[in-house]
């Protein structure tokens, strides 16, 4: 079954910080290993650089997927997270490692093209990765504290068009979920929100039960705690349909049916080795961690976060990742939130495939 058939054409968007264009390191990749080294492989720890900061949603995921996985390798799985530069710091830092195998990105959507059109970063997961497996695709909601003043998107949405700037809304950084949300919100709707950007999802649900932030943009499968436990409220998913783990958050095309033709859009998370790591390796990796997402308790994870599992690999990924880099580079373009556009990359729109 291809990944069309497990979920729509979800695209994902990226999300990435202003500042830094993160330059090509140009790689270790003359690391030579002998035919020992890779038939025995893995002889060390593994490390897991997660790109994004604790508590987020590919923080969780990546750490609830991490002893599975070893189980199935046989080795060890050292997790860190490596925050920073909308999750560039961390993808830079795996592609500047030997390509050995025993450097492993956990990431999200944030380098699969989105890096390259708003100038972040030159690393790319089709140009500089080879994909592991992609794990599962989730969705983005508009949430505010419980205490919040605003209960409808409606209600959010006209203030922050009649008082531009008062509303200050939690960013992970430039081309991140809420700076990507607030694009298509302004495009379509003349809002502006005052931005201020936080390392991540974890960092950004902090922010707003604290109410430093007015309001955000989180995974469903990060906020789903607060909602659940009644600290946030979610507004509206970002969808064009109502989530089973959700229920009572609208789609945000029951308000705006003009936002239709950006859905459905939303976050993904999966595993990365460098492009040039041994194949056979890749292939062990990939059959390791296909088999701990089969795991009973970890699916069920993935549900109760509102994530839908894909679980794919080889052919099936780099088909996904072409499809959600179109569609999320020309969403992203086509919302005014950059300038560049992704055709200056190659990347052509979905339908021009």
């Amino acid at each position: 079954m291809t990944w069309k058939k497990k979920t729509k054409k979800l695209a994902s968007a990226v999300l990435l910080t202003p500042m830094l264009f993160l330059a090509a390191c140009g790689g270790q990749t003359d690391t030579e290993m002998s035919e020992s080294d890779i038939e025995n492989y893995p002889e060390r720890d593994i490390r897991g650089v997660i790109q994004w900061g604790e508590g987020g949603a590919t923080d969780n995921i990546s750490r609830t997927l991490a002893p599975l996985a070893e189980e199935e390798l046989g080795g060890t799985l050292v997790m860190e997270n490596r925050e920073g530069a909308s999750g560039a710091t961390g993808a830079q830092y795996v592609y500047d490692q030997p390509a050995d195998g025993y450097t492993l990105l956990f990431g999200a959507e944030n380098p699969n093209g989105l890096y390259q059109v708003l100038g972040i970063s030159e690393r790319d997961y089709l140009s500089d990765f080879q994909p592991v497996s992609i794990i599962g695709q989730s969705y983005a909601g508009i949430v505010v504290n419980k205490d919040s003043e605003f209960d409808t998107l409606e209600e959010l949405a006209d203030y922050a068009s009649d008082n531009p700037g008062d509303i200050t809304m939690g960013t992970s950084g430039e081309g991140g979920l809420p700076y990507v949300a607030s694009a298509m919100l302004s495009a379509e709707l003349g809002t502006e929100f005052n931005q201020v950007p936080y390392d991540g999802d974890g960092p950004l649900a902090t922010a707003l039960l604290s109410e430093e932030i007015d309001a955000t943009v989180l995974a469903v499968s990060a906020a789903q705690e607060y909602v659940d436990s009644g600290d946030f409220k979610m507004l509206a998913v970002i969808n064009d349909e109502r989530l089973e783990s959700v229920p009572d958050a609208p789609a945000l095309t029951e308000a705006y049916p003009e936002f239709e033709k950006y859905l459905p859009w939303g976050p993904f998370q999966g595993v990365f080795a460098h492009k040039d790591t041994p194949d056979a390796i890749i292939d062990k990796l990939t059959e390791a961690f296909a088999a701990a997402q089969e795991d009973e308790q970890f699916q069920t994870t993935l549900e109760n976060l509102g994530v839908q599992p894909l679980n794919i690999h080889g052919e099936e990924a780099i088909e996904y990742l072409e499809q959600n880099r179109s569609t999320s580079t020309w969403m992203l373009y086509d919302a005014g939130a950059t300038d560049t556009s992704p055709e200056e990359f190659d990347i052509p729109r979905v339908d021009e495939e």
